[in-house]
């Protein structure tokens, strides 16, 4: 088999176009989520286009029981994941702190800190085992600046480049590769979950100038991955041209 590449939400967005992107340069994939449909579609247009092989599992990283079911159910065949690229994240409603739905917060926990621990606890060991392996955990500039109405997706997104370094030192002695992207605003599905198709909060988002797309990300993803054996990319902060921070945004 080529080298094995397992990306977690891929049914839009980031995860989609990466799962493209790493399917044209050789890698057979192993893509997650919880939208059965787009997942069939997804493997369906890979294997037309790519000829590559393509194992879909269809869980909520949120659940525990289902991630060890999903990961246990691997084929032998399968189990020797190179990549494990740790997408799957959201951010729900955008309200001050005192305003915000709990059900909000337990969401975002849930899907960008303790899903993201769930996979990497049942992944990491095959990657010991092996001695080599590269993960990349999809951070956010919400994990560098904290700005108003985001205090608790902030708070996820900061968890997630702490995990990515504690994840780094721990491995260290096992060959395997740990790294981070922090992309600042992307036209993707986010802000229509975040806003929770709130037509008109969406568009003020990425009004007036131009938003990094989910495939800038992929080929970021790429770039990482086909560093040498002996380099490895810790962390990168990725922003459209004209946006400086959390805060600074130039729009026409």
């Amino acid at each position: 088999m080529n080298k094995i590449a397992l990306i977690t939400g891929t049914t839009s967005g980031i995860g989609e176009a990466t799962a493209k992107n790493l399917a044209k340069i050789g890698y057979d994939l192993i893509i997650t989520g919880r939208r059965k449909d787009r997942l069939d579609i997804l493997k369906t247009s890979i294997i037309k286009e790519c000829n590559n092989n393509v194992l879909q599992l269809c869980f909520d990283i949120r659940n525990t029981t289902d991630v060890l079911y999903a990961i246990n159910s691997l084929p032998e065949s399968w189990q020797n994941i190179d990549v494990l690229i740790n997408n799957a994240g959201l951010a729900a409603g955008f309200d001050p702190v005192d305003k915000a739905l709990w059900e909000d917060w337990e969401t975002m926990i849930d899907t960008n800190v303790k899903g993201l621990l769930y996979l990497s606890r049942q992944i990491i060991p095959l990657m010991k085992k092996r001695q080599k392996g590269h993960i990349i955990n999809i951070s956010s500039i919400a994990g560098i600046n904290t700005y108003a109405n985001g205090s608790v997706y902030c708070a996820s997104k900061h968890a997630v480049n702490a995990i990515t370094e504690g994840m780094r030192i721990d491995l260290l002695p096992y060959n395997i590769k740990v790294s981070s992207i922090s992309p600042g605003a992307v036209e993707t599905e986010f802000s229509n979950v975040r806003f929770k198709g709130d037509d008109e909060a969406i568009k003020k988002i990425y009004k007036g100038f131009t938003p990094l797309n989910a495939n800038d990300i992929a080929d970021t993803i790429k770039f990482i991955i086909t560093r040498p054996d002996h380099v490895n990319i810790n962390d990168i902060l990725i922003m459209p041209t004209r946006q400086a921070n959390s805060y600074y945004t130039f729009r026409d």
